[in-house]
């Protein structure tokens, strides 16, 4: 229970970073993929704010899962992961308006009960 803060941390980081490179690669989808488009491609994500900031918040969430690993059972910790697929589903929504289906919304609820009774244990 000690932990769990700074697990959601690190999770809530690693979404967030979902979410800052979806926003900083939606311009590229229109791109062809032919070889020297590729490396255009690259280049052009390697200087966008939101793939650098995902990346920074990949990068600090790593750190922090590291230290996680380092205080607390992987078998406890490991499943506090699946916190972000609700965490990417609802901004998803928001941001994005990516359509949420009753199915996922299901799928999703189960996972929150299953981490949920992990962090009780």
């Amino acid at each position: 229970m000690r932990y769990i803060p700074i697990i959601l941390f690190s999770v809530t980081l690693n979404a967030l970073a979902q979410i800052f490179l979806k926003r900083g690669v939606m311009h590229f989808a229109n791109i062809q993929t032919t070889a020297g488009s590729l490396l255009k491609l690259y280049l052009n994500a390697a200087t966008n704010y939101y793939v650098l900031g995902g990346l920074l918040c990949y990068g600090i969430s790593v750190l922090t899962w590291m230290f996680v690993l380092s205080k607390t059972e992987v078998s406890y910790a490991y499943p506090f992961l699946s916190v972000g697929y609700l965490l990417s589903a609802i901004a998803g929504y928001y941001f994005f308006q990516e359509h949420i289906s009753f199915s996922r919304k299901q799928g999703i609820a189960v996972i929150c009960v299953g981490v949920n009774i992990i962090a009780m244990s």
